[in-house]
């Protein structure tokens, strides 16, 4: 495993995050061990969830497997670099209740502590906010993470779903508070979507956060979706099926398998080495159902592509271009 810091911080971290939303909703608690045994085994240090992970009636699901795999011992928490969200409203289902929900100082702190129980330890590493609140005050959020620091609960803050402009807010409010700002941001950035890097990615890299793709794939359209439906080994579902609907997209995914088939790559991991040449991108979150899609993802960490397979998904997959430039001229 390859280890890089994350942006401005002294913390290390391996190139590849361990996403665990599926752990719960789609993968059982004693898979889910396994996966994470394989994971922290093949060196992934860096493992990421949300509160509201497990979904509906099973909010905060995923973060009590984890937790009880951190019970088993073995100093799996100590090696762990442990990243969840806050946002969500975590109230059951049909009884939403006032602050139970965003980024008031009230929310962050019940929200870190039922967090912190689910997941069976007494600090989270990285405490991520799931999505920008437009109604609570920048200087409110930061006195709320200033003293769950202070406790000793979270030791570094991120954001996910940021605007460019919104990590340059809270940026510079942070600095003027004396507090150390936001470390990373969590973006969707991938090769069919990459307007991050019109402002999401520049904004991350003036401010010295790292950045953590999700959805690497697509949802699976970057998986070599084409070219599973037709051998019968899975049909597309969900968000690349809809994709794929669309004839402009459909022949775009079929260039990009052709190109890869031509170098003898594999689409997923190629699309996952992909991300990991691009600036300021600290690792992308791959969230296996199974050990074998954990191995798979394991590889792109090694694949090394040729200048004339970037060139190729360059032109197949182009960016938006550098701001403003892409908007004006």
């Amino acid at each position: 495993m390859k280890y890089t810091q994350l942006g401005r911080t002294g913390l290390k971290v391996s190139r590849l995050v361990l996403g665990t939303m599926n752990f719960g909703p789609q993968t059982d608690e004693a898979d889910s061990h396994v996966i994470m045994d394989a994971a922290l085994g093949a060196g992934i240090n860096f493992f990421d969830t949300a509160n509201v992970y497990g979904w509906g009636e099973n909010k905060g699901r995923t973060e009590e497997i984890i937790g009880s795999w951190f019970a088993k011992g073995g100093d799996r928490r100590d090696k762990v670099v442990l990243a969840t969200k806050v946002y969500a409203n975590m109230a059951a289902d049909g009884d939403a209740w006032p602050n139970h929900d965003r980024l008031s100082a009230l929310n962050i702190r019940r929200a870190v502590d039922a967090s912190l129980k689910r997941l069976q330890t007494d600090h989270i590493d990285l405490y991520q906010f799931h999505h920008i609140d437009r109604r609570t005050p920048v200087e409110e959020i930061w006195q709320a993470i200033d003293t769950l620091i202070a406790q000793g609960k979270i030791l570094y803050a991120g954001s996910s779903n940021f605007p460019g402009w919104k990590i340059a807010q809270t940026n510079e409010i942070a600095q003027k508070r004396g507090s150390y700002g936001l470390v990373s941001e969590q973006c969707l950035y991938n090769l069919a979507e990459r307007r991050a890097e019109m402002e999401v990615i520049p904004a991350a890299q003036e401010y010295g956060l790292g950045v953590i793709p999700w959805s690497p794939l697509h949802g699976g359209l970057l998986g070599g979706v084409i070219k599973k439906e037709s051998e019968g080994r899975r049909r597309a579902s969900g968000r690349s099926a809809d994709a794929l609907t669309n004839t402009e997209v459909r022949a775009q995914v079929q260039a990009y398998e052709d190109l890869l088939d031509k170098h003898g790559l594999e689409p997923g991991e190629a699309a996952l080495a992909w991300l990991l040449t691009r600036p300021g991108i600290t690792g992308p979150i791959v969230g296996p159902r199974t050990a074998d899609q954990l191995a798979s993802a394991l590889r792109a960490v090694e694949l090394e592509l040729s200048e004339e397979v970037l060139s190729g998904l360059n032109e197949i997959f182009p960016g938006p271009g550098p701001s403003p430039e892409a908007f004006a001229w």
